[in-house]
């Protein structure tokens, strides 16, 4: 049995794999070394692997001791090729959904849409990985609104959807929430007219909220990143 620890900037995710097959998996908002061996207690661990977009701290370093964990980093060897310019700098969770994507959908240019804290376009052409690109997330846009204005009020996403506001708070909910939808839209647009035989996955938290709303045909994966890591765990594990 493979675990897979994903440490976003929000929150984290585990999961347990049998081969290619996800058994179980959880969302937490505090990781700790506890709440880890309470979700493998039922589970023989054989291999771990842990992918952590923030700075590694001493809960972390106690889950990766304790099960001997392959940490994620720009020198860990993958099964696909990696034309990033700096991959020092790239989001461990950006490459790991490529991975995914790339084994579940095999000989297809690839759009991951990563719809979290930020909202990340990552491009698998020809069989690369290409780079993509990184902007505000919703709350995040949401945030920004009310911090660095004197009397926008502070809004907290919700499922509600406004093509035109009417006072100000569906005027920030549209053009927080219809801008960032003409954004992603656009950007798959180009990507299908540029690209032949191509696949639009969207992932991350709000990813239900895009499946609702975008015009364009999409595949919802919540899982991608999770296989990602827990393929390229067993990538490393055979070597």
């Amino acid at each position: 049995m493979n675990l897979v620890i994903d440490i976003g900037n929000t929150s984290s995710k585990v999961a347990i794999f049998d081969g290619d097959e996800l058994l179980k998996h959880q969302n937490c908002s505090l990781l700790t070394l506890q709440e880890i061996l309470l979700f493998t207690k039922d589970y023989i661990i054989s291999a771990t692997i842990i992918s952590s977009v923030k700075e590694l701290n001493d809960e972390i370093e106690s889950i990766r001791s304790h099960f001997n964990a392959l940490l994620l980093s720009h020198n860990t060897p993958i099964p696909i090729s990696n034309n990033y310019q700096s991959p020092e700098t790239l989001g461990k969770d950006r490459l790991a959904a490529i991975v995914g994507a790339s084994k579940e959908f095999p000989n297809k240019n690839i759009l991951v849409i990563d719809a979290g804290t930020c909202i990340t376009f990552d491009y698998f052409l020809e069989g690369i990985y290409c780079g993509g690109r990184i902007s505000p997330g919703l709350q995040m846009r949401y945030d920004a609104l009310h911090q660095f204005t004197n009397q926008l009020p502070q809004i907290n996403f919700s499922d509600e959807h406004f093509s035109l506001g009417n006072d100000t708070k569906s005027s920030i909910i549209t053009g927080v929430q219809q801008g960032i939808l003409d954004e992603i839209d656009g950007g798959i647009t180009a990507f299908v007219k540029e690209n032949k035989n191509t696949i639009v996955i969207v992932c991350g938290g709000y990813y239900k909220f895009f499946v609702k709303h975008l015009k364009n045909s999409i595949f919802a994966n919540p899982f991608i990143v999770l296989k990602g890591l827990n393929i390229i765990s067993e990538f490393n594990a055979k070597k």
